[in-house]
């Protein structure tokens, strides 16, 4: 892997944190979409999981490659994608968090539109924007239209989730973090538990993320469809007790989740239906 030009190339004043577990086969694509960035971060940390196959080897070649921009923190014991955040997010230099799975990708403008943005409003805390769902084999770097910017409600943001999580940039020092017991949605509760505590979230209306696999049905995470469900559940119950909703929202938006998850189910059914070999 080529070594980046850091000096030669401006930088924002951003740590990447990237969870890593079982990735040796997609970390280095996620890798050169941060090197191809218009501008780069100042940092990139990659937490390993404590995976048990090729992953370690893979990252290591990264960082003999990039010393002083990708750094590797390797945990002892597997506790999830939540705690991996956390701790590359405690060992951040910069004041803003990017985050990036280790599947997916970002649009080679990602840093220099979204840092720009969060530099000219600094009243906004967590900004996300739009994904872009391709196969294994296409570019990053598609045409990007007009930009425009949506203020994402409470309620909004109760009902559905509004941002992927390679998504999200935010400031390093707001008071949250994301919550270690959970192995599903714990984005959604930590941008909910953001919003309803009156901080300005924001959403860039442009794709500036490559996922390659749908968002529900699919291997991995997503593939753990009532798994996920009552995570989400357990999100809303952890919000009624920390009383930033009350009894009856809690209990509405249990109902609201119950139909989007039959919804989800119904199309996760038709699509192995119609894609069928």
């Amino acid at each position: 892997m080529d070594k980046v030009k850091i000096d030669s190339q401006l930088r924002a004043d951003v740590s990447v944190v990237i969870p890593c577990y079982r990735c040796a086969d997609s970390i280095g694509r996620a890798f050169e979409s941060i090197q191809k960035q218009t501008v780069l971060p100042t940092e990139v940390i990659l937490v390993d999981d404590a995976s048990d196959d090729l992953t370690k080897i893979k990252l290591q070649e990264i960082i003999d490659a990039n010393p002083g921009f990708a750094k590797l923190i390797a945990l002892d014991k597997n506790k999830g994608a939540a705690n991996a955040r956390n701790v590359g997010w405690n060992s951040a230099s910069q004041p803003y968090i990017a985050l990036l799975d280790s599947d997916d990708a970002w649009h080679p403008q990602k840093i220099e539109i979204q840092y720009n943005f969060m530099k000219e409003n600094p009243d906004v805390s967590l900004c996300g924007h739009e994904l872009r769902i391709v196969n294994a084999n296409a570019s990053f770097n598609w045409s990007l239209g007009k930009q425009t910017y949506s203020l994402i409600s409470k309620l909004s943001i109760l009902i559905r989730n509004p941002f992927c999580t390679p998504s999200v940039m935010f400031n390093k020092n707001i008071g949250f973090r994301f919550n270690e017991k959970k192995r599903h949605v714990d984005d959604h509760l930590l941008w909910m538990q953001i919003a309803l505590s009156n901080y300005k979230v924001i959403r860039i209306n442009i794709p500036l993320v490559a996922i390659f696999k749908p968002m529900y049905g699919a291997t991995g995470l997503s593939a753990q469809m009532w798994a996920m469900e009552k995570s989400e559940l357990n999100n809303y119950w952890l919000l009624f007790k920390e009383n930033k909703i009350n009894f009856l929202g809690c209990v509405t938006l249990f109902v609201f989740s119950y139909l989007k998850f039959i919804r989800r189910l119904m199309l996760v059914f038709l699509r192995k239906k119609l894609f069928a070999k």
